[in-house]
């Protein structure tokens, strides 16, 4: 068996020594596609770009072609750095210390891609169909990355019975939370439009302040309780500026930002309904306002539970000796594209060193993660080995 494919320790150092940051594969996907076709994968890279973003490279492989279909999902991607003296070392020259492997992207999320590659070295070709599609535009715009891939990989008919992306999933200890669902994200601007002057003339101009403040007041309200599986929806207002540094006069206009997490009682389409009518019933006094949706907002998804979530939750207390949670929060993920298409958990490691300088995991839970997949994909596929 070829040392890069069954050593997921071995894979992960050649993945951090690749500085992919977004959106730039700097070798990354050459060494998946070196592993994945020695141990009998058929490998497709893809380039998408378009859309108002910038050119992305991905990699789409699969194995075998009957049976039960299972698709794994992740990113080679990584955040920048920072400033490389708050580093022991260097970020992409991977370095062993005390039980713990560093650089970045060890967490975020490239030791999920090495365990699950080194797990299904050991799976037979024949025990069923094993896809993998690896994007490197998830840390940024995700644009030209898994949401084309998956659309891609659709019109290619590569469908699958259940996705795991390898994600940090767990909150302290190895397997001790998956995700089942992620709350969806909508971002916004308001822009108040009123008439400049003199603070010494109000009545010849039309402070937009006020209506700003009446706006803000408005959407600091409770937007629902809740779900079985969700949080209440939160609506944070991130900025309030009018560009004005003098103190005697009236600004023009102003703007407020914000950001809205919301649970699966919403759709895009619905929240932004839902900000035009807070934003309605405000008295304006006579300034203009508009709302806009920034950006492309990202939809919440909740997978249904299945037996193929009970098979991973009972694979994970057969290695840990825990049963997971099953968990919706946190930020986005691409899972979000995937669950378009078919039932997608997220299951990776430990994560509180992601994006942070010096990020590391423990080498002990990548060993234990490479176990939960392989273990997993015993159940899933009917084989043993």
């Amino acid at each position: 068996m070829p040392d890069i494919a069954d050593d997921p320790v071995h894979l992960l150092k050649q993945l951090i020594a690749c500085p992919s940051v977004t959106p730039e594969a700097a070798g990354a996907l050459d060494v998946l596609d070196r592993a994945l076709s020695a141990i009998g994968f058929s490998v497709t890279r893809l380039r998408f770009e378009g859309d108002g973003s910038y050119p992305v490279d991905n990699l789409f492989a699969v194995r075998g072609n009957s049976g039960r279909r299972l698709l794994f999902a992740g990113h080679t991607d990584v955040v920048p750095p920072g400033d490389p003296a708050n580093w022991t070392g260097d970020p992409f020259t991977p370095r062993e210390a005390d039980g713990k492997l560093y650089g970045r992207g060890a967490a975020d999320m490239k030791s999920g891609i090495a365990a699950f590659v080194a797990a299904t070295a050991a799976i037979p070709d024949d025990a069923g169909t094993i896809m993998l599609a690896i994007t490197n535009d998830e840390e940024a715009d995700a644009i030209n990355g898994t949401d084309k891939l998956m659309e891609w990989a659709e019109a290619q008919q590569h469908h699958f019975d259940f996705a795991i992306v390898g994600e940090p999933s767990s909150a302290s200890l190895l397997g001790d939370s998956i995700k089942i669902g992620r709350r969806g994200s909508l971002s916004g601007t308001i822009t108040v439009a009123g008439t400049q002057g003199h603070v010494a003339y109000p009545d010849k101009a039309n402070n937009p302040l006020p209506a700003l403040a009446r706006i803000v007041t408005a959407l600091d309200t409770v937007i629902d309780n809740g779900t079985a599986h969700f949080p209440a929806t939160n609506l944070e207002v991130t900025s309030i500026d009018v560009g004005n540094a003098i103190s005697n006069v009236i600004p023009a206009a102003g703007t407020i930002k914000f950001n809205i997490r919301y649970n699966d009682l919403w759709t895009p389409d619905t929240l932004a309904d839902w900000v035009r009518g807070r934003v309605a019933g405000v008295d304006a006094a006579g300034a203009t306002v508009t709302f806009a949706v920034a950006g492309i907002p990202s939809r919440s998804f909740l997978s249904p539970l299945s037996g193929d979530v009970d098979s991973l939750a009972d694979t994970i207390a057969s290695v840990t000796g825990r049963r997971p949670e099953f968990s919706t929060g946190g930020g986005t993920s691409d899972a979000r594209f995937i669950a378009q298409y078919g039932p997608v958990v997220e299951c990776g490691l430990v994560g509180p060193s992601m994006h942070k300088a010096d990020e590391h995991i423990a080498i002990a839970d990548l060993i234990g993660l490479t176990d939960i997949y392989r273990a997993f994909m015993v159940r899933f596929f009917g084989v043993s080995i």
